[in-house]
């Protein structure tokens, strides 16, 4: 399956909502606030839309070790995709939003395409611009469907911590911190108990991949940002929990550098260990 572009415009959309290859999927969430995405689907989504939420379908529950929002299992997602009308083969186009600046439904969009299903793409702008476009909404459920999502790991594409410890500080490796420059540099930390960066890592916040409005930025853009890591033979991205370095792989994928893996407990996983002898 060829992959697709992964940026969709909401005019784009709107001209092929009606299209039954199709399936668009609200991932709108609230970190501080768990139920408060679920809540804004019920009263307000695009026309057609289901549903997944982070922490019950795009995330494992949490455990010791492993961060805040580890990888879902597999076969449990599949089920999920099924269950909204999504197939493999042909592969279902889906479309991915939110109202986060790509936060949530990056994470969607990568999942997918871990899982081997590239034709995934989300909504430029998410929801915010499909309102101010002037497109219709509905807190109508879509009609339920069935489907046949079959999981093609491509488990190259995660590293985990003990990767990471041997692979870091290797020549031609980088390691890439996607927090915000005060949570990298350890000054504030909200959500974990321990502040600061993984040392070797490389500070490239994940908000600065769209402007203010959530607009994706130029593929220009996208690729004099990554120019002092396009040589690298690997890129293993992180951020607090393994959602957000979503964003960043979507921008790594768009300045055509595709050596990008996701070390998916990120920071969560990392100070996890701190004090118990890691490092």
């Amino acid at each position: 399956m060829a992959k697709m572009f992964p940026i969709v415009t909401v005019d784009w959309l709107q001209a092929h909502l009606s299209d039954p290859q199709l399936v668009v999927i609200d991932c709108r969430f609230a970190l501080m606030e768990p139920t408060v995405g679920q809540q804004q689907y019920q009263t307000s989504h695009i026309p057609g839309a289901h549903y997944l939420d982070l922490n019950r379908d795009l995330a494992a529950p949490v455990t010791q070790h492993g961060g805040r929002h580890p990888l879902p299992d597999v076969e449990q997602l599949a089920a999920k995709l099924t269950a909204i009308g999504i197939h493999s083969d042909p592969p279902t186009l889906v479309i991915a939003y939110d109202d986060s600046r790509f936060a949530f439904a990056a994470r969607l969009w990568w999942l997918l395409r871990y899982l081997g299903h590239d034709c995934v793409a989300i909504l430029d702008g998410g929801f915010q611009a499909w309102q101010t476009a002037g497109y219709a909404v509905t807190a109508k459920m879509p009609t339920p469907r069935s489907g046949c999502f079959v999981p093609q790991p491509q488990w190259q594409q995660v590293v985990d911590i003990d990767t990471v410890k041997i692979k870091k500080d290797l020549p031609g490796v980088v390691l890439v911190d996607s927090r915000e420059g005060d949570r990298y540099r350890g000054e504030r930390e909200p959500i974990d108990p321990i502040a600061g960066h993984i040392p070797g890592a490389v500070n490239y916040p994940w908000q600065e991949v769209t402007n203010e409005q959530g607009k994706v930025k130029p593929i220009t853009d996208q690729q004099s940002r990554w120019v002092s890591v396009q040589d690298a033979e690997e890129v293993l991205v992180y951020c607090g929990s393994g959602v957000t370095a979503c964003v960043n792989l979507l921008s790594l994928e768009l300045a055509g550098i595709e050596t990008g893996k996701l070390y998916a407990g990120s920071w969560s996983d990392w100070c996890s260990y701190l004090g118990e002898g890691g490092s």
